[in-house]
């Protein structure tokens, strides 16, 4: 597969991704945030470049993925990115979990993973559309 779709699908695919969590955590649920989470665990003012930056290498860690796995189709697309996506999610908060206080509970840890799962599927759909990975 051309370099050229790998970075357009990476590319689109961290703009949904950063727009997605954006509308999830820093709108729909930002009382539930500011409920469930340790507020001084986190940054007064982002951090914008960083967080652009980590949306778009998780673009394209799943554009590139889908280019070794020969991905056929949006929908395989959105499947295998939510599978990534929930074990990364799964790992990396069962990590903040052990060793920090930034969840107030583990039910929270479960909520934020099934919320990361459906994001990361839009994204990974995202992700195969940009590359054009539509089925016929």
């Amino acid at each position: 597969m051309k370099t050229n779709k790998i970075l357009v699908g990476g590319v689109v695919g961290g703009v949904v991704l950063f727009l997605v969590s954006w509308v999830v955590w820093g709108i729909l649920l930002k009382d539930f945030m500011i409920a469930n989470y340790n507020q001084c665990f986190m940054n007064k003012d982002m951090i914008w470049w960083a967080l652009i930056v980590s949306n778009i290498a998780v673009g394209l860690l799943f554009s590139t993925v889908f280019s070794w796995a020969k991905t056929s189709g949006i929908v395989d697309g959105a499947k295998g990115a939510a599978i990534i996506g929930c074990l990364v999610t799964v790992f990396i908060d069962l990590q903040f979990y052990a060793m920090s206080s930034m969840f107030n509970g583990i039910g929270i840890v479960a909520v934020d993973i099934l919320l990361s799962t459906v994001v990361f599927a839009i994204g990974g759909a995202a992700v195969a559309w940009g590359m054009g990975l539509v089925k016929d």
